[in-house]
């Protein structure tokens, strides 16, 4: 993933328990979900104040996990706090969609308030589960910023089954978003993602998601934006 640099990154920055913000544990009993935090190495170029939350839900969407370990070792590097989490159903599947994105949301908000991050993080999540997870999250909660990796167009063109029809969300994007996408489905996002039609929200097409080139795209982005 993400080429040279995130190979050279990962074999640098391995994940650590203890933080600036405390110390915790990568494995959690609540619902068997999973988090770590990752420092900036003393060697990073700076220390940035804003956390990035990477999430995903891998035993709902496998390909909310891709990328996000690499990702997250290389933003590490380049001297941000990354908290990466992968959260886990709930043990009975909810009867109805809001129930279900309701506890990924609880879920979410519990690991980031024991994180202790002391600003709101700018959320990444990728696919289905990561988009519609970070949306529902922000909805009612505080974030600086919003990095969506080729998120469904809408709430009516999913890829993975729901319990029940989902709307569409309503929130208004004040805040840094980027749209991160497949060259493919740039004109599937212009035309039918209320964020970058009516909003006209940041978006960045490209061939691959996970090269180096995504890589300086997010970066580029997280420093425009003042991360």
């Amino acid at each position: 993933m993400f080429g040279p640099l995130l190979r050279s990154t990962l074999r640098k920055s391995q994940p650590t328990l203890i933080s600036a913000f405390g110390i915790f544990s990568a494995h959690s009993l609540r619902n068997q979900s999973t988090y770590l935090i990752r420092n900036p190495p003393d060697s990073a170029p700076r220390q940035a104040p804003t956390p990035l939350v990477f999430l995903s839900s891998k035993q709902w969407d496998k390909s909310s996990e891709i990328g996000m370990t690499s990702l997250s070792a290389a933003l590490a590097e380049k001297g941000f706090t990354c908290m990466q989490v992968d959260l886990a159903p709930p043990n009975v599947m909810p009867s109805t969609t809001e129930e279900l994105l309701g506890h990924y949301e609880k879920e979410l908000s519990y690991h980031i308030r024991l994180s202790s991050i002391p600003f709101p993080p700018v959320l990444i999540g990728r696919s289905v589960a990561g988009s519609l997870i970070a949306q529902t999250y922000l909805s009612s909660h505080p974030a600086s910023g919003l990095l969506l990796i080729s998120p469904p167009t809408n709430t009516q063109s999913l890829s993975v089954s729901l319990p029940s029809d989902l709307k569409d969300f309503d929130y208004e994007p004040r805040f840094p978003l980027l749209i991160l996408d497949h060259t493919s489905a740039k004109e599937k996002q212009e035309k039918e993602n209320r964020l970058v039609r009516d909003w006209q929200v940041e978006l960045i097409s490209l061939e691959n998601l996970d090269g180096q080139e995504a890589f300086r795209a997010i970066e580029g982005w997280l420093d425009e934006s003042g991360f």
